[in-house]
């Protein structure tokens, strides 16, 4: 007599119990996500309050409502949530923040710092991670950053050609999207996800599909408001990680993106005129940042020259959560600016102060030293080595393929841009959703391609790595 077949693994994330998922219908087993996806659908609502002032977003209490939710549903169904290696890496964060916020100079001042960084970096990641069950799951998730986007560049564009946008050289031309002049990385980020996303799954489907079409069309419309964003951080990170999505697929696709996107360039910047003389010269001062760097090039060199000589003073706990404002002047050099220029978008000239270095991996090792930096820098490093590693097998099988170049791109776009750029803004809520999206795949995603395409009637089954049954 033939062995009985071992029953299929679970799908992975929270799950109702089984008698629910049979009754309900398809679209509600979806139903999970909603709060997932209203983080990122209000991130297209223009934050409130007085700008530059920092505070919460809608986004950011939506953001609150996922955690909670998650919490909830892990506490009814009593059971471990997470794999050792998930909760591991997602809460190595803890350590280095917790011990930069007790050892402090000023407790008040890292307090906020404290809850934002438990936010970014470990709450709402693992919140991500408990949310997804399987590879439509993440593929919503990628659309929804595509449509977030589109509406965000959409907006940038009109805001370009209507002179209503963020002031660039004198000019109200930058296009910032609803995030306003006080953060114009804010919609070069957004646009430049969802350019990440779409090219995964362009690379990921079928190739005579609609899905791959309809991906390629928008991650080329998403190439203009990203050239319009004037951000070169963004348009270095977004094209070494499509180039890298690109190789990851075999050579063959490297050499005819390579001409399309040619191409495009062409017919965009020569053809239609996109911000030719202004991009063009935006672009061409990438190569003269250490021969003759402008101005804004010259501060961040400063910045990051205080932020190394703070380490130095404490290397192993920083000079504390926010702190890098009260200490920045006794370790800059005097080539720092007091500010930088903002305007237009609907906002009135203000001298921005400059209050964190625009290096991620320098933040944390100025404010929260060697600690911080391996612990936080370490489960980045940590999901990026566990997500590559399924890698080949997507590629091998064609499974999930669109899932693993979707959330590697994701992580590596944004480990990039982080040399360039830190959190805060808006925005920053959107980071927390990319890290979760990348814990996902690389620790808790399933061997299976997806769910079963009927009812599931099995008996429930044990708790699943990366999830609770």
């Amino acid at each position: 007599m033939a062995a009985p077949a071992a029953p299929a693994p679970a799908p992975y994330g929270l799950r109702f119990p089984v008698s629910a998922r049979v009754r309900a219908a398809a679209p509600a087993r979806r139903a999970h996500l909603v709060p997932l996806l209203a983080v990122v659908a209000l991130l297209a609502v223009p934050p409130g309050g007085p700008p530059g002032q920092g505070g919460g977003t809608v986004a950011d209490a939506a953001s609150g409502v996922l955690v909670l939710w998650c919490l909830v549903r892990a506490a009814r169904a009593r059971v471990r949530p997470l794999t050792r290696a998930a909760a591991v890496v997602l809460g190595l964060p803890v350590v280095g923040i917790c011990a930069a916020a007790a050892t402090a100079h000023d407790p008040a001042a890292a307090l906020p710092g404290l809850v934002r960084h438990l936010q970014v970096f470990v709450l709402v990641p693992a919140a991500v991670v408990l949310t997804l069950r399987d590879r439509r799951d993440l593929t919503a998730l990628a659309w929804a950053l595509v449509g977030l986007a589109l509406v965000q560049g959409g907006l940038g564009v009109v805001q370009y050609a209507t002179g209503t946008g963020a002031s660039y050289r004198g000019e109200n031309v930058r296009a910032v999207g609803t995030f306003g002049p006080t953060d114009v990385m804010g919609m070069a980020t957004v646009v430049a996800y969802g350019v990440v996303a779409a090219v995964g799954l362009a690379l990921g489907a079928p190739a005579r599909g609609r899905v791959r079409a309809v991906a390629l069309v928008c991650a080329a419309l998403l190439t203009v408001p990203l050239a319009l964003s004037f951000s070169r951080g963004a348009w270095i990170a977004t094209a070494l990680v499509c180039a890298a999505q690109l190789a990851a697929t075999g050579p063959r696709r490297v050499l005819g993106a390579s001409l399309a996107a040619g191409a495009l360039a062409v017919v965009l910047v020569g053809g239609l005129g996109v911000g030719s003389a202004m991009v063009q010269e935006r672009a061409a001062s990438i190569a003269r940042v250490a021969a003759a760097p402008d101005r804004s090039v010259t501060d961040r060199y400063a910045l990051w020259a205080a932020a190394a000589g703070m380490w130095r003073d404490r290397p192993l706990t920083g000079v504390g959560l926010k702190g890098f404002p009260a200490h920045r002047d006794g370790h800059a050099p005097l080539a720092l600016s007091s500010g930088g220029d903002t305007a237009g978008a609907g906002v009135a000239f203000r001298r921005q102060p400059l209050l964190s270095p625009h290096n991620m991996y320098l933040l944390v090792l100025g404010e929260q030293g060697l600690l911080g930096l391996l612990t936080i820098a370490g489960g980045w490093l940590a999901l990026l080595v566990y997500g590559l590693r399924r890698l080949p097998a997507a590629r091998r099988t064609g499974r999930r393929l669109d899932c693993a170049l979707v959330a590697t791109g994701l992580l590596g776009w944004q480990l990039v841009d982080f040399l360039y750029a830190d959190i805060g803004g808006p925005s920053t809520v959107l980071t927390a959703v990319v890290l979760g999206a990348a814990a996902w795949w690389g620790l808790a995603a399933g061997p299976d391609a997806g769910p079963p395409a009927g009812p599931d009637t099995r008996p429930p089954a044990g708790p699943a790595p990366g999830g609770c049954a």
